[in-house]
């Protein structure tokens, strides 16, 4: 520390070492290794992804697609090591310089977004290309039909949903980089652009998906079948992406909170935000453990105690033991409760320390990396076994609504065929 009154307040430890432009390179690469995971995971349990997501490569038998992201991955974290050993050897911590150098992690956020745009022959640029297509289709909330990639158009959107704060995050330092005489590497002011650009922008990935379901939910209609249901389904999945928009807007308010404005009481406006929390934590957690993943934890005794497959799980799985499926069903609700931490007197402020709220984003993008896992293997039964009624993803219904291919841990795993 420097001692400096005008800058010292505004930046504390965490944020000396890595600020808000770094946070959000490293989850952002994290997140290709973790897709690569999955691919690879997924690879040895014989489920292929590329196929269910419509993906196809010619070198995909040459160079793997869990190499391939691998060396995507690879690629992006070189020069970020680089740039942040960088950033410490000429900032040595000292808020002033920490400041003053916020061009260096700017730089490489730029650097990464050329990654994925530039066609290098090396990194796949078949798969860019296809990632980069499936984005503009999916971020007007566009999805393709059931042969042509629809699956993967909804685990892209399901994707930025948990990317949404990550997104704001990076409006944030765009905002205060281009912003005169502020810096990216200052104190976060979530407040650049307005009050409400942060919370529109955390709120677009829950609007493409609720438009998605909305979409499936007027194709059904317009070509009934026995197998697709009348789309019940796609309007209860559409109320658990409205579910998020109370919570977004009402944490907006609180953190710029103004009686004469709101008409509403500081402890009134918390209890209702907790209301709504509350709802959408517990609606999203049992959609993903009853409809995402079709477990029978949810369902009646009959059902959920039938003697074909352990206790809640269902008939047809591929990871090798059950604890996996309840180990996974126990952290999506530790993660998808983690608000709870506002209801202690010893961790109500986690969540506005930088710190925390970086804590709480890698969490999040945590959780969507083992949601994914049971996501596909769910897709890979119903697409081999056959889908349930009223599927929500599957269903080869006719008529297109905004539609125009990359993507050793053997022991918990079994390679075979599902049992």
């Amino acid at each position: 520390m420097d001692g400096d009154p005008a800058v010292e307040p505004e930046l504390d430890t965490f944020s000396l070492i890595l600020p808000l432009p770094y946070r959000i390179a490293v989850i952002i690469v994290l997140g290709v290794w973790a897709w690569g995971v999955n691919l690879h995971y997924l690879s040895l349990l014989k489920i292929d992804v590329p196929a269910l997501i419509k993906y196809s490569s010619r070198s995909s038998t040459i160079h793997p697609h869990h190499q391939r992201t691998y060396r995507l991955a690879a690629t992006a974290t070189l020069p970020l090591v680089a740039s942040i050993l960088l950033y410490w050897t000429i900032t040595h911590g000292q808020p002033s310089l920490v400041i003053a150098w916020d061009i260096l992690p700017q730089s490489y956020l730029v650097l990464l977004t050329l990654l994925f745009l530039l066609p290098v022959q090396r990194l796949s640029p078949t798969g860019r290309h296809r990632f980069l297509s499936t984005l503009k289709r999916v971020s007007i909330g566009g999805i393709a039909e059931a042969g042509n990639g629809k699956f993967g158009d909804i685990l892209l959107a399901d994707v930025l949903t948990s990317y949404a704060k990550v997104l704001g995050d990076w409006f944030v330092a765009g905002c205060m980089f281009l912003s005169p005489g502020v810096s990216s590497t200052n104190k976060p002011d979530r407040s650049c652009g307005g009050a409400y650009m942060v919370p529109l922008i955390i709120s677009i990935p829950s609007m493409i998906r609720l438009r998605q379901c909305l979409i499936e939910f007027l194709r059904v209609r317009n070509a009934p079948s026995s197998s697709s249901g009348w789309g019940g389904q796609h309007l209860a999945n559409a109320l658990k992406y409205s579910s998020a928009f109370p919570v977004i807007v009402l944490s907006a308010l609180q953190r710029g909170y103004d009686p004469n404005r709101i008409g509403m009481s500081e402890a009134g406006l918390f209890r209702l935000w907790l209301f709504f929390v509350f709802l959408n934590s517990f609606y999203s957690f049992y959609w993903d453990v009853a409809k995402d993943w079709d477990l029978t934890v949810f369902s009646p005794s009959s059902v959920r105690n039938n003697p074909e497959h352990p206790w809640g799980l269902r008939r047809h799985t591929h990871f090798h033991t059950k604890e996996i499926y309840y180990g996974a069903i126990i952290v999506d609700l530790m993660l998808r409760c983690t608000w709870s931490f506002k209801l202690s007197p010893h961790l109500d402020h986690f969540n506005d320390l930088e710190g925390g709220i970086f804590v709480m984003e890698f969490l999040e993008v945590l959780r969507r990396w083992m949601w994914i896992f049971l996501r596909v293997e769910t897709e890979w039964v119903r697409t081999n076994r056959g889908p349930l009624p009223d599927d929500i993803l599957l269903g080869n219904v006719n008529g297109s609504i905004d539609s125009p291919g990359s993507p050793a841990f053997p022991n918990l795993l079994s390679p075979g065929f599902p049992k």
